[in-house]
């Protein structure tokens, strides 16, 4: 597993000159060989490694906000579909009684389509923490456990991606007609929780659909790094079989 999520450790690099690079790759086969791997570079030039391993971690990306960004890409998929929120069940029912069944739907529709949309952002913030990654960070990822090269994107964009999650989640939100009435159904429910003793409603309707988009896209690109480090059947091209065939050996 670790073997595979060397490609982090390059990459970080890859602006360096090419005595780093080179430098790297030994350092790693060094490593691989102590675990009783294969050197990664064996029967393979440094250029190959290097172009296999960035070309493995650009598909892991395109695959993770490409399923994402589709149509249908949150909608559809039950792991990270938005709903409704569970914790405004009162607002929904308030909406359904003054008749806007339709538009409860509706809106939850577009909180979804805005999730799709906003993931479009995603990949050039990606790529760029990547490669500004440091030999250290990589090699953090190598050893780390499963998820590990997640945890560092999350750690290290998303800040980035709520800025540019925001403003498209905004802008689909606002088209619903039922965001109108959230903000003041929220707020005059919340006023009732002084007697009630029930917690109070988070009337930030796009702060929710932010949050939730972020983490659906994560659980995405999650489910891409356990392919790239488990599975040979997401080496989808000849230089892919190529590089991470020999760290199999």
């Amino acid at each position: 597993m670790k073997k595979i999520w060397i490609s982090l450790a390059v990459i970080g690099v890859s602006v360096s000159s090419c005595d780093t690079l080179t430098t790297v790759a030994e350092s790693a086969n060094e490593i691989l060989a102590t675990e009783g791997g294969a050197p990664a570079a064996a029967a393979l030039t440094n250029g190959e490694v290097i172009s296999g391993l960035k070309e493995a971690l650009k598909i892991g990306i395109q695959n993770g906000a490409g399923k994402a960004s589709m149509l249908d890409g949150f909608m559809n998929n039950p792991k990270i579909k938005l709903p409704f929120p569970s914790e405004a069940q009162v607002v929904k029912d308030k909406a359904i009684e003054l008749g806007l069944n339709g538009q409860v739907d509706k809106f939850e529709l577009t909180m979804n389509r805005a999730a799709e949309e906003a993931s479009k952002t995603a990949a050039p913030i990606f790529v760029n923490a990547i490669t500004n990654m440091s030999i250290s960070d990589g090699f953090s990822i190598l050893k780390g456990d499963d998820g590990a090269a997640t945890k560092f994107l999350k750690d290290n964009t998303t800040s980035q991606l709520v800025t540019a999650f925001t403003p498209k989640v905004e802008d689909a939100t606002s088209k619903v007609q039922l965001t109108k009435y959230w903000n003041p159904l929220t707020s005059t429910y919340n006023k009732t929780t002084f007697l009630t003793g029930k917690p109070k409603v988070n009337t930030d309707l796009n702060g929710y659909v932010t949050d939730r988009a972020i983490t659906g896209l994560f659980t995405l690109v999650e489910e891409e790094e356990g392919k790239i480090r488990k599975d040979p059947a997401a080496r989808v091209n000849d230089i892919l079989k190529k590089v991470f065939g020999s760290l199999d050996m």
